[in-house]
């Protein structure tokens, strides 16, 4: 037994080590003088690969079963010098002629090699060779996992298809090899935006999917919403070049309502190409063909009935008020207000904004828009009954005037002669996703009206990537809090820690913050508690005409914003 290949270990009726042959004594690190008379665990000490968790001593079921017992797969033995070993063993019990059990004996080999060569097969056949992330075919086996799980429990998760916007033009102009460190680029930012259990894949060429378990379309959502946040700032640099890459991003819900993989596959893949085909770097949401023709219909029909409104100078400009929560000293008079917009239709009906605003960003209608509140405001501000009612005007501007810089000198041509009295009234409101979308384009348009005295509120803090890092690059004024924080900030421990690190964050910078949507007075307690500077919500004021709630009604009786 000394020669053989195999290590040997031998014990007791006790379990205490009597005899370890060589090979033994190699694998376990313990000399036959150290190990002889010791408990067997204290030699052989075994866990599990994956876990790290102890493995059970085979010895002592042996000893206690009074029959051969195995080691479980994927077992490895820890060594007493640090080197740690895959074995495969089998513990049999040793029987005197009368069949009492006297000790056991134990043989187990070294299959280290073996397994590292099954793993890397397994690997290679599961892993994407270039990015390391898992492959097509081992993402449609885990969906179909979730999809069971789905159909079993009522669990929800979510798939995104991923397709890389401007892929080709950097394959083209640089070659494969850039192309390729791209990729490998690319993969690292998803593996970092999504948590540990979630799954990325390469499809093949430039197409990615990401599982998201447990995870609603709402969460969903937001974690597309940053993938396409990241992609905005990201630039690949190649010999003195620099490219800008985007991600189209298709997002379906995994639950009871797919019956095979396949349909959510391909599901992913309808939505991705509609966000391709919506202007690229952004995420659409999966719904129903029905739905989605009509909403395209809708939307299409939409656009026209703006233009229209636009020529026909029917928008009308209705407010809402923002309460301080904390009035200061110095005397400063006015209401502070958030100017909000209504369509007015050919049949004289208004037309909340929800209805017509997303069709005006789809189809680039929406600095126009802005364009058009913006002259309002100022034309309104410049009437002194107005300006002396006023002392601030909150003026929300579109992600697409952001990023325009077109529209950046158009509003400062409009803002400049306005002269300081009423620029200094002025709040312009951008949506922290805008500004985070278009960081450099945000931080020199915030940068310019401030220059002439003109305030900038972040809004829907929260909402987006809530990096307070971007605090310091974008140089604002205010933070407007998302109301799905506020909403349930009594309710939700998450929210009011959300709300409170908002608020201790704004306060350390000098920003003031403002709750959005207080509707009742347990929340406005809570947000006043909390030391939140001002409010706004339909418990304080619900929206109504500007020249109503100026108490100039002859404000509303002209052509631009009559209701």
């Amino acid at each position: 037994m000394r020669s053989i290949g195999d290590a040997v270990i031998t014990t007791n009726a006790l379990g205490r080590i009597t005899w370890l042959n060589p090979s033994a004594e190699r694998l376990t690190g313990w000399t036959m003088a150290d190990a002889q008379g010791r408990l067997l665990a204290q030699v052989f000490h075994i866990v599990n690969e994956a876990t790290r968790e102890p493995a059970l001593n085979p010895v002592d079921r042996c000893l206690q079963l009074g029959q051969v017992v195995g080691l479980a797969n994927n077992t490895l033995l820890l060594s007493r010098n640090g080197m740690e070993y895959g074995i495969e063993d089998s513990a049999a019990p040793i029987r005197d002629d009368r069949g009492r059990v006297l000790g056991a004996v134990l043989v187990f080999h070294d299959v280290t090699e073996q397994r590292r060569l099954s793993g890397e097969m397994s690997y290679r056949a599961t892993h994407d060779e270039l990015t390391g992330l898992v492959n097509r075919g081992e993402a449609e086996n885990r969906l179909r996992g979730l999809l069971n799980k789905s159909q079993e429990d009522g669990s929800q998760h979510v798939l995104m298809f991923i397709d890389l916007d401007q892929f080709k033009l950097v394959n083209d102009s640089c070659g494969h090899a850039a192309g390729d460190l791209l990729l490998q680029q690319v993969s690292r930012m998803l593996r970092d935006l999504v948590r540990g259990r979630d799954t990325v894949a390469r499809l093949g060429g430039d197409e990615f999917a990401v599982i998201l378990e447990h995870c609603d379309t709402g969460q969903g959502a937001r974690v597309a919403q940053k993938i396409c946040e990241r992609m905005e700032q990201y630039r690949f640099v190649h010999d003195g070049r620099r490219f800008q890459i985007g991600a189209s991003i298709g997002l379906v819900p995994v639950d009871r309502r797919w019956v095979t993989s396949a349909a959510v596959m391909q599901a992913a893949d309808t939505s991705c190409y509609a966000a391709k085909e919506a202007g690229r770097n952004r995420v659409h949401a999966w719904f129903d063909t029905d739905q989605a023709m009509q909403a395209r219909q809708g939307e299409t029909q939409w656009a026209g009935r703006i233009s229209q409104a636009l020529d026909d100078d029917r928008l009308v400009l209705w407010g809402q008020r923002i309460h301080d929560l904390h009035p200061d000293d110095s005397g400063a008079a006015g209401a502070h207000i958030e100017l909000l917009l209504r369509l007015r239709d050919t049949d004289g009906s208004l037309v909340s904004p929800g209805a017509f605003l997303p069709a005006a960003e789809r189809f680039h209608l929406s600095g126009r828009i802005d364009r058009w509140v913006l002259r309002r405001a100022l034309a309104l501000m410049a009437s002194p009954p107005v300006l002396s009612k006023v002392r601030t005007l909150c003026v929300n501007l579109s992600g697409q005037s952001i990023g325009d810089r077109a529209f950046h000198r158009q509003a400062i041509e409009l803002l400049t002669p306005a002269g300081p009295a009423v620029c200094q009234r002025l709040c312009l409101e951008i949506t922290e996703t805008a500004a985070v979308t278009n960081l450099a384009d945000a931080a020199l348009f915030i940068e310019q009206v401030r220059a002439l005295g003109v305030r900038v509120a972040l809004d829907d803090f929260g909402a987006g990537a809530s990096s307070f890092g971007y605090l310091k690059t974008l140089g604002v004024d205010l933070l407007k809090i998302d109301g799905q924080y506020i909403r349930d900030l009594n309710d939700d421990p998450l929210d009011e820690v959300a709300v409170r690190s908002f608020v201790e964050v704004a306060r350390v910078v000098g920003l003031r913050t403002v709750a959005e949507f207080v509707d009742s007075q347990a929340v406005l307690d809570r947000v006043i508690e909390l030391g939140i500077d001002c409010a706004q919500g339909y418990l304080l004021h619900r929206p109504e005409p500007i020249g109503q709630l100026l108490g100039l009604p002859a404000l509303d009786r002209s052509p631009a914003m009559a209701p």
